[in-house]
């Protein structure tokens, strides 16, 4: 278990931005997540759980408690089939190293959830998904240590209220409370059927794509994010900076005949592209307090020169206010923030 004291957390978020961190943990093993949070109970501090910092924003005042980074490592097989197949893979995995693990293998679920950054031990916290795909689609339970009980526990799904971008692990009272150390999903062997997510359909009509194995998604999914979305790891952002929007039926269908494109569901309800709605504002490649609407891909807000919370607080506020007064729809910040006081466990 490595500790380490006064660890500045723009050096851990992808955003860059951040104040310091009392202590920073890494839990490199199951044995050593108690001995973490026997640590911080022994400081009196609060915890903060951190995967890859992709979908994390810090305050610019210093975070007083310790951080513990997941560092659990290791994918397996539990089960295969002709027809499916059983993974169990560690929550510091890197997420994308196990889409990758499916793909090569010739298993469907994921792969249309290629190259988002971050860990496995994250992705049913926020329900991951892109393209048409999520996690709650395949995943069929985790292993956490459970910080009431004070115990390794076994969750399935129907104990992880997952919605979209939401999960038990992430709202009401039991936020913060689960620490994911593994995470077992279920994929089948099969191709990817149309309709296909309306960009990954573009990129099929103007490459006359045929092939729709696990393997040929990934990489078409691979080059649409490399074009539209920048390496967090290479260029400071926290990839989609906004939650789509999500509409019942009746607000679904007011919205696709006032123009506006919609990817619709089978109880007619549909989600809209925030990224369109910000472009629709004028405000695709603009510059605001240091941040810069990506020119790419609206969604994203790139960390080009802003050094404060505040900026990012006053670049947030412009762009809901103008989706606000153009279209009604109210916003939703996608990556979630370290509290200036207490953590997500006590």
């Amino acid at each position: 278990m490595k500790i380490r004291e006064n660890v500045p957390l723009s050096s851990l978020t992808t955003m860059r931005l951040g104040g310091n961190a009392r202590h920073v943990v890494e839990i490199e093993s199951p044995e050593e997540v108690v001995k973490a949070y026997d640590f911080a109970k022994e400081k009196g501090l609060p915890v903060w759980v951190m995967g890859g910092g992709a979908n994390t924003i810090a305050h610019d005042e210093e975070f007083e408690g310790v951080v513990l980074l997941n560092k659990l490592r290791g994918i397996e097989i539990i089960n295969e089939n002709n027809d499916e197949i059983t993974i169990r893979a560690m929550g510091g995995e890197i997420w994308d190293d196990l889409v990758e693990f499916a793909c090569e293998r010739g298993y469907s679920g994921i792969e249309a959830m290629s190259k988002i950054p971050g860990t496995v031990g994250a992705a049913p916290v926020q329900n991951i998904g892109a393209y048409g795909q999520d996690i709650a689609g395949v995943i069929e339970q985790v292993e956490a240590y459970d910080t009431k009980l004070k115990k390794n526990v076994i969750l399935d799904k129907s104990e992880m209220g997952m919605q979209y971008r939401k999960s038990r692990f992430n709202t009401g009272e039991d936020k913060g409370r689960f620490l994911i150390t593994a995470v077992t999903i279920k994929l089948q062997r099969k191709n990817l059927e149309p309709p296909f997510y309306s960009s990954l359909q573009r990129y099929i009509d103007e490459h006359k794509e045929k092939d729709f194995s696990p393997k040929n998604i990934r990489r078409m999914v691979s080059e649409i994010r490399k074009e539209k979305l920048p390496d967090p790891e290479k260029i400071p952002s926290a990839g989609s900076f906004f939650k789509n929007v999500y509409v019942d039926k009746k607000n679904a269908d007011k919205a696709e005949q006032s123009g506006i494109p919609i990817w619709r569901n089978e109880d007619g309800s549909g989600k809209i592209n925030s990224g369109w709605l910000i472009e629709s504002c004028g405000l695709k490649g603009k510059e605001l307090y240091g941040f810069r609407v990506s020119d790419k891909a609206a969604l994203v807000l790139i960390n080009e020169e802003a050094k404060n919370y505040q900026d990012l607080a006053k670049a947030r506020a412009e762009i809901i206010d103008a989706v606000r007064e153009k279209f009604g729809f109210v916003l939703e910040q996608e990556p979630v923030e370290i509290p200036i006081h207490g953590g997500n466990n006590k």
